[in-house]
């Protein structure tokens, strides 16, 4: 007779002849005669058999592979069968691949009859026992047991007993037979998860009737995993009420904390989960619970934008002025988030020293983050536009900005630096002035709010010093934006103002680069001449023309060899230098006299004058190109 077994379609055939030929013979023949026919075939080599059932194997779903331990391994394992109980007793005690289509207890009472040790682990650990409890086979569980109670608790490599297999896969019957037998509900496996942690695997199925058998059977409620997750964190997350109120009404703890310091609730708010957090708060969890990082519930709430959750937790009286480890507060992260909802629940309650005492405002984030919503509600709620970044949090910037207006002018949004400006920010408060951004950005709407509400058009930067305003560096690259600022007062004169004048320059610096750069140690500070400027490569070839604006807005000056070594480097350029000869136009230098005794910071009110249109045009330079 043929030894091979194969399925096509759902029929079984041995060899090429009909299962039915042998369908008058009961299933305790069948099963003997493929016992003797495969002590028969002991001698030889691997059949065809075994060819076509692990082929069938790999057709099975991954995750009835019982050595993974996982609700869904990879899809590369190799896979198991359902029945694999059967498959795996014969493949490791006989040379015959048998696989039997439903739980057959009678099978393994024949075995155990002839003297085969079905309590021998194979390479992973597994007995028999664990394969029964994996699968579900409730009356192979009971057979084995019978036949080896000590083995009950037996452990795989991975730590693993039957009990936990049968919770992990929800199979409640072989869970309840193996507690009734004895099986002890609190050994974890590697990751210190015992049945009742595992026991999530039935929440997912929305089936609370595992931790109840677990829990009537003492499984311990507060057994943590080396996460120090308790059955009670993760039926929180889960938001499984009905196993909730298993686990309570089991002893289980409503204050106990994890490894990071976070209780149930905590995890509660942090997941938004509003009908575990009602509950909890009503077995008398604390609302304030902090985790180890100092962060609260409510804090949490607010940084994941649970707004029913936050609403809830401030009606519990959850405390709004509890700060982090970074000394953030609530409003803080919701106004960083931009949820307006979260933070006009939070302003009434949140403390206004608390915040000062942070060293960052909420209108640094709002502005950082473009919330204008946000942004407009904090400054209704009149919260001061000019409070400056603590020293240790600026720093935390390369450009060391302060201010929420910086914010706003580096994103360059214009909506937010006017609604900041109209609430009376100082655009002078920054080492780098937001209107030297705003250069950088060639963004004229911004330049000109900036400079109607006061930005110093002369800007310097301290930490770069230059002998001429940093305004006309910055716009040097665009000679219409440095028209622009020349026309609103910007000073020209420093430009010309050359420590070496008609003398001999020292060399021009080499372009620093980060293979011969100089430690910063080893270099003298000293203040950058608008004629060394110009001399860069990358401004040299734009000198004439930038000079030819400037000495538009200058009187009688000189220029230094320097300069004039640039303006005779290109024929062009020739009237440049004639222009410059003094005396200058008598009508130029009256006009520039006008204006200085107007000031830079009213130079806008040239119009209001009482003088013809065609003089307010020639003091204002709309006659120049």
């Amino acid at each position: 007779m043929a030894t091979q077994i194969s399925t096509r379609g759902g029929q079984c055939t041995i060899g090429q002849e009909e299962y039915s030929l042998y369908s008058s013979l009961s299933e305790d023949e069948l099963v003997q005669m493929a016992i003797e026919q495969s002590l028969a075939d002991k001698t030889r080599g691997p059949t065809t058999a075994e060819a076509t059932v692990s082929a069938c194997a790999n057709r099975q779903p991954a995750h009835f592979y019982p050595w993974t331990r996982s609700a869904a391994p990879p899809e590369s394992s190799p896979a198991r069968t359902p029945m694999g109980l059967f498959q795996g007793v014969m493949q490791k005690y006989s040379s015959m691949t048998l696989v039997w289509p439903q739980d057959h207890p009678k099978a393994l009472k024949t075995m155990i009859k002839e003297g085969k040790n079905l309590a021998e682990p194979n390479k992973e650990g597994w007995l028999p026992l664990h394969e029964a409890a994996y699968y579900g086979q409730l009356g192979c569980l009971k057979v084995l047991q019978q036949a080896y109670p000590g083995a009950i608790d037996q452990r795989t490599l991975q730590e693993e007993t039957a009990l936990y297999l049968a919770t992990c896969r929800g199979h409640l019957d072989c869970l309840l037979a193996l507690l009734q037998a004895g099986a002890e509900p609190d050994i974890s496996n590697k990751s210190r998860e015992t049945p009742l942690y595992k026991g999530e695997w039935a929440f997912l199925r929305k089936d609370p009737e595992a931790v109840r058998i677990l829990v009537q059977h003492n499984a311990d409620t507060n057994h943590r995993c080396n996460r120090g997750w308790t059955a009670l964190h993760e039926s929180v997350s889960r938001n499984d009420l009905e196993v909730m109120e298993i686990l309570v009404s089991g002893g289980a703890k409503v204050e106990s904390t994890n490894a990071y310091g976070i209780t149930p609730l905590f995890v509660a708010a942090q997941s938004g989960q509003l009908e575990a957090l009602r509950f909890l708060a009503k077995y008398g969890a604390d609302i304030n619970t902090q985790a180890s990082d100092s962060a609260s519930a409510l804090y949490e709430a607010c940084k994941n934008e649970h707004e029913e959750v936050v609403e809830f937790l401030l009606s519990q009286g959850a405390d709004a002025n509890k700060t982090n480890k970074d000394g953030l507060l609530p409003l803080h992260i919701a106004s960083k988030k931009g949820n307006y909802r979260i933070v006009q629940m939070l302003l009434p309650v949140t403390s206004r020293t608390r915040v000062r005492r942070s060293g960052i405002s909420p209108l640094h984030l709002a502005a950082e983050r473009n919330h204008d919503e946000v942004l407009e509600a904090l400054l209704d709620a009149r919260f001061d536009v000019n409070t400056p970044l603590a020293p240790e949090r600026a720093r935390l910037y390369e450009d060391r900005r302060s201010s929420a207006l910086y914010f706003a002018v580096v994103n360059n949004n214009v909506y937010a630096t006017e609604l900041l400006l109209e609430h009376g920010a100082d655009p002078n408060r920054d080492v780098i002035s937001p209107l030297l951004v705003a250069i950088r950005h060639g963004c004229l709407r911004t330049m000109q709010l900036l400079l109607d509400h006061g930005a110093n058009i002369d800007a310097y930067i301290v930490t770069h010093p230059t002998a001429f305003p940093a305004t006309i560096m910055f716009a040097m690259k665009c000679l219409s934006l440095l028209k622009f600022l020349m026309d609103l007062g910007c000073d020209g004169e420093p430009c010309f103002s050359c420590l070496y004048g008609n003398g001999p320059h020292p060399p021009a610096p080499q372009p620093s680069s980060r293979f011969n750069d100089q430690p910063a140690a080893d270099k003298e500070p000293g203040v950058v001449q608008f004629c060394e400027f110009v001399s860069a490569p990358e401004v040299s070839r734009w000198a004439g023309p930038i000079i030819d604006v400037l000495l538009d807005y200058v009187g009688n000056v000189q220029l230094c060899s320097r300069l004039k070594e640039h303006i005779d480097s290109f024929e062009d350029w020739a009237v440049i230098k004639e222009k410059a000869e003094p005396p200058r136009p008598l009508a130029h230098l009256c006009r520039l006299r006008v204006r200085k005794a107007i000031g830079k910071y009213r130079i806008k009110l040239l119009d209001t004058l009482p003088l013809p249109g065609r003089l307010i045009r020639y003091l204002k330079y709309e006659n120049t190109q």
